[in-house]
């Protein structure tokens, strides 16, 4: 069970950059590029500078937390 908890630790990481990519180039740097109006604007700025830091930061150390044996199980 705790190689299965390492392996997965790959696989959080893995999310976290799928999960950065998408949120920048899908949801954030459109919202700010796209001239409609202040509520993009800020909608954009709240995803770039608030929500995509906390998402991929989490995801990020929980995966390096899993590959390092954090949450191994002692037998």
């Amino acid at each position: 069970m705790n190689s299965i908890k390492k392996a997965l630790g790959i696989l959080w990481i893995a999310i976290a950059a799928a999960c950065g990519y998408f949120g920048i180039h899908d949801f954030g740097l459109p919202k700010l590029i796209h001239p409609k109006g202040n509520d993009d604007l800020v909608f954009g700025i709240i995803i770039l500078f608030v929500l995509m830091p906390i998402i991929v930061g989490g995801l990020v150390r929980f995966g390096l937390y899993a590959m390092q044996g954090e949450y191994d199980t002692k037998e």
